[in-house]
């Protein structure tokens, strides 16, 4: 591979939504401070925005306070958000919805030119070209150089203090080192640890996008970064089969969680997001499945929303009624849940920040899906996230000069990748290594095989397990560079996985049902873990922080550092 060594003011490490905005932020309030974007993909359309969106969930509407929806979110975390964050975040949500109409994003209007809500907190769009107009105005910028097609593997830090990063283009030859005075790190979250709900041909179709492979997580922990909070996983209740959201028919046509017997069961077990899907795991149990919501009986004028809604995010869904033929007024909706996932956008997992989302490295910043204690955050609240952490970017460099990456520690990881390209004889593949890790993750660490339950035997021979297939990734080979991030991402998925099994573990309740059902804890416990599970590698093993909760009138700023 050919070796090249770059330098910037502000590394991006990832190019959607949460990535496009804090360059976008930047170029605004300091068109001479040169940014460099690194996206696995290409930009255009990268992240979880790829394929569009149809909502914006996240808006402050008319009658409500950035309070309201700190509320909100504390609430359906059970407690464990960080109020802070999530106010800081929701205090820019109306803002930054402004700004991307300004960039041309259509946001439905009614006769008298207000916003078309859905629900108390969302508004409707035609989002396909979102991730496009991000895009564009990101290429607009003269001070931001966008490279595409780079995976980037690891931080380069010394003394808690960030210097860069390093990676490899996906389509040439190409290792990059690349010293920066900050870095933002906006890669997502984490799918495909677990095995999905459809396998061979069709297991890629499932909730978050299976490019995000837990990245700027493994990125952290390596880096001994503190984590919080990865126990409370998400798991979306999904349309089955298309694995298409349920909020559109839940909150665009008020339709009901039923079971077979068209009980209405939703109230029963809670509405939030984890004890929908509880509820619907109960069902099943108890023998009252399938579940659907009850779409029989909308009207036609609604039938024709939800097919143009679909199309907008998930088209698979609008084919599936019409091969049916039969529309949702005509059959109600199936429904189930997914894998777990790893995303700080919708959970409270990541990154230990403070307001300003810098990480416990100095000069690292988290936004978006990775950044951990503000969960609900979706498109708007990642731009808002976006544009805190360029904002404290700004700040730090202007009182910290460039701290190079040094040529023993490129080496180290260049002669890494090249060790997996000059590989020959590998006993295993990198697709029979990702198959055993979601085998063993299902099976042990409360997948959708155990209805999402484990124990404490269960998770130690889960971490025995992906231990040892972490080793095994030691002898893989790539022939090519897009095989070789095959491998790093395989590996990133099992760093994941070991931190989240600690997580789980350490958590001795069942807060989140479903999110984290713990069979040897059954019950909730405020008294000994209202609070944050947080972790730290250290001397390579995960170490277990308990931190308490940040109450109403507090900001956490990592006060217990220089």
């Amino acid at each position: 591979m050919e070796l090249q060594k770059l330098h910037t003011d502000v590394l991006i490490i990832g190019g959607g939504t949460a990535g496009c905005y804090a360059a976008i932020t930047i170029a605004e309030n300091s068109p001479d401070t040169n940014v460099i974007i690194c996206e696995k993909a290409n930009i255009r359309r990268s992240g979880c925005l790829a394929a569009g969106v149809n909502a914006l969930n996240a808006y402050i509407t008319e009658g409500h306070t950035p309070q309201d929806y700190v509320d909100y979110a504390r609430q359906d975390a059970e407690g464990i958000v960080r109020g802070d964050l999530l106010l800081t975040m929701s205090e820019q949500l109306n803002e930054v919805t402004a700004h991307l109409e300004r960039l041309g994003l259509v946001i439905l209007k009614d006769e008298n030119g207000n916003y078309v809500t859905r629900g108390k907190r969302n508004l409707k769009i035609n989002g396909e070209n979102i991730k496009p107009l991000l895009a564009d105005a990101v290429y607009r910028l003269k001070n931001v150089t966008v490279l595409n097609h780079i995976n980037m593997t690891d931080f380069s830090v010394t003394d808690d203090r960030i210097n860069g990063a390093f990676g490899f283009n996906t389509q040439k030859e190409i290792f990059y080192s690349i010293s920066a005075k900050a870095v933002i790190i906006c890669t997502g979250g984490a799918a495909g640890l677990y095995q999905p709900n459809n396998t061979g041909f069709s297991r890629h179709k499932m909730w978050y996008p299976p490019f995000n492979t837990g990245a700027g997580y493994a990125m952290g922990i390596r880096a001994g970064a503190e984590m919080t909070t990865f126990e409370m996983r998400f798991i979306a209740l999904r349309c089955k089969d298309t694995i298409a959201p349920t909020g559109t028919l839940a909150q665009g046509v008020s339709a009901k969680q039923v079971n077979a017997l068209g009980e209405v069961y939703e109230n029963k077990y809670g509405l939030t997001t984890s004890q929908r899907v509880h509820g619907t795991v109960m069902e099943n149990l108890n023998g009252r499945g399938p579940c659907y919501l009850k779409t029989e009986g909308i009207t036609s004028e609604q039938d024709d929303a939800l097919l143009k809604a679909y199309l907008n995010m998930a088209p698979s869904q609008t084919i599936k009624w019409l091969e049916s033929g039969k529309m949702p007024s005509q059959q109600n909706v199936e429904i189930e849940g997914t894998e777990p996932y790893i995303v700080g956008g919708h959970t409270a997992s990541g990154y230990w920040v403070d307001t300003d989302r810098e990480t416990t490295i100095h000069g690292l910043f988290a936004a978006g899906d990775v950044a951990g204690g503000c969960p609900q955050k979706y498109v708007t609240g990642a731009l808002a996230e976006g544009k805190i952490a360029a904002g404290s970017a700004l700040k730090y460099i202007c009182s910290h000069d460039l701290h190079e990456v040094v040529d023993e520690e490129i080496s180290r990881h260049f002669s890494k990748a090249e060790k997996f390209l000059n590989g020959e004889n590998a006993r295993f593949d990198c697709e029979q290594l990702e198959e055993a890790m979601q085998t063993v993750m299902d099976r042990y660490a409360g997948g959708i095989r155990t209805n999402y339950r484990y124990n404490e035997k269960q998770l130690a021979a889960a971490n025995e397990r992906i231990s040892q297939i972490e080793a095994l990734t030691e002898t893989l080979c790539a022939h090519d560079m897009h095989e070789l991030m095959s491998i790093y991402e395989l590996r990133e998925r099992l760093t994941v996985c070991k931190s989240l099994i600690a997580h789980l573990e350490a958590r001795k309740e069942t807060r989140w049902h479903s999110f984290a059902e713990n069979l040897d804890y059954p019950e909730r416990d405020d008294e000994n873990y209202l609070c944050y599970i947080n972790s730290k590698l250290e001397n390579g093993r995960i170490k277990i922080i308990k931190r308490r909760t940040v109450k109403e009138d507090e900001h956490y700023e990592h006060n217990d550092r220089q």
